[in-house]
């Protein structure tokens, strides 16, 4: 009996469970479909610029079916924790200047990377991809909320294709 539970069990478990395959995303990718027409080709909420100081715009949500996904997203690095010679925590952004400059990108255009093993400082100054297992988790930093983080695993280089 406890042979045919757990089978049933296995049958209806999502077949990204067993799977070792990477998701390679793109930053549209983790706006959801009904809502990437409140969004520019650079991934930000479409602004009227004729007010003052903009904060950050928390227009858009995640998408929750990612949550638990070894994903593999392009990116720029801004450090947060670690040392001259290893980062253990930043953000990671889909263009350069994000967070640095006002406003920055929409929580769901920003993700908070845990890199437990540290990332060489030197590897991150470029564009680079992080590969690792995304959450669906909203965490206030310093210089935005962010809507999803990273458990990284590695960095690889970028290529375009």
């Amino acid at each position: 009996m406890k042979k045919k539970i757990i089978i049933c069990l296995l049958m209806l478990m999502p077949f990204s469970v067993f799977s070792n395959e990477v998701l390679k995303l793109d930053w549209i990718d983790l706006i959801p479909e009904q809502e990437r027409n409140q969004f520019d080709s650079m991934g930000m909420p479409k602004i009227d610029h004729n007010g003052g100081q903009m904060q950050q715009s928390l227009v858009g949500s995640v998408r929750q079916e990612l949550n638990g996904s070894m994903v593999k997203i392009p990116g720029f690095v801004i450090p947060l924790e670690g040392d001259d010679k290893m980062i253990t925590e930043f953000l990671l952004v889909p263009y350069f200047g994000a967070c640095i400059h006002v406003p920055p990108p929409p929580p769901n255009q920003i993700i908070y990377v845990k890199f437990e093993k540290g990332a060489p400082i030197q590897q991150l100054w470029d564009v680079i991809y992080i590969v690792g297992k995304l959450k669906t988790e909203t965490i206030d930093s310093e210089l935005a909320e962010t809507g999803y983080l990273i458990e990284g695993v590695r960095l690889e280089e970028y290529d375009d294709e």
